[in-house]
């Protein structure tokens, strides 16, 4: 193995989560800090969390919501024309 050019290796690493878990692990980073570990994380815990940090949840909600409008209003004029479409057809005959 060649010398130098290894990272150092740090048996008490720690990883430093946002909810305050400390987790000692072993790295070549002295020290991390992440957002979400296993303390806190909804899949081992069970409960539900959100984190929208951007606002891309509510901008979502909206883009849903005003395709949902376009979609009933395009109905109710596509029912309108195939009513008028039915009135001249029978009109002409």
């Amino acid at each position: 193995m060649k010398k130098k050019i290894h990272p150092e290796y740090h048996n008490d690493a720690k990883i430093i989560c946002a909810c305050g878990n400390i987790i000692e692990a072993g790295s070549v980073v002295k020290e991390m800090k992440v957002e979400i570990c296993s303390a806190c994380h909804p899949f081992y815990t069970g409960k539900k969390k959100s984190l929208d940090t951007t606002g891309r949840v509510d901008r979502f909600k909206k883009l849903t919501e005003k395709a949902k409008d376009k979609s009933t209003v395009r109905s109710k004029t596509e029912k309108k024309a195939s009513l008028k479409e039915k009135k001249e057809a029978k009109g002409k005959k």
